[in-house]
């Protein structure tokens, strides 16, 4: 095994990482609810009263967000790469979303917040993912 020495970015991770984990953190106790980005989002598919506005704020500003990055730390920023057409990507999103579904969270629901809580039922679903994901780049690059 060799490493790409330069895409391996531990410091950028790991800051990443603090500011995920911190977010999630002050999400909860300001407002009680995991910051789980596919429940936040199906919110407004069905929204309450007074439930509107703090959801499509939150999703404004992960939409920004990385231009905001690219406009403050120009040297920092690069653009991201996929190796994969229109078709593949659809795809893979429409699997995302199935999983999600099926597995009653995201991401970050279950990975960050939901092991953060000691969720056996997050611990199960991020097991499932992570493993369905190597599964699926180890088949990618050894069989097609």
């Amino acid at each position: 095994m060799t490493i790409d020495w330069a895409h391996f970015t531990p410091w950028g991770s790991l800051g990443g990482g603090l500011l995920l984990g911190l977010a999630s953190a002050l999400f909860i106790l300001v407002n009680g609810r995991i910051l789980g980005i596919s429940g936040i989002l199906g919110g407004l598919l069905a929204p309450r009263s007074g439930d509107i506005a703090w959801r499509l704020s939150f999703l404004g500003g992960m939409a920004v967000a990385p231009f905001a990055a690219a406009f403050l730390f120009p040297f920092a920023v690069t653009a991201p790469r996929i190796d994969a057409g229109y078709l593949t990507i659809a795809i893979a999103g429409l699997l995302v979303g199935f999983g999600t579904r099926y597995g009653s969270g995201c991401t970050s629901g279950h990975g960050v917040c939901g092991l953060s809580r000691l969720s056996p039922r997050s611990l199960v679903s991020t097991l499932t993912f992570m493993g369905a994901g190597f599964l699926i780049v180890y088949v990618v690059r050894h069989f097609v």
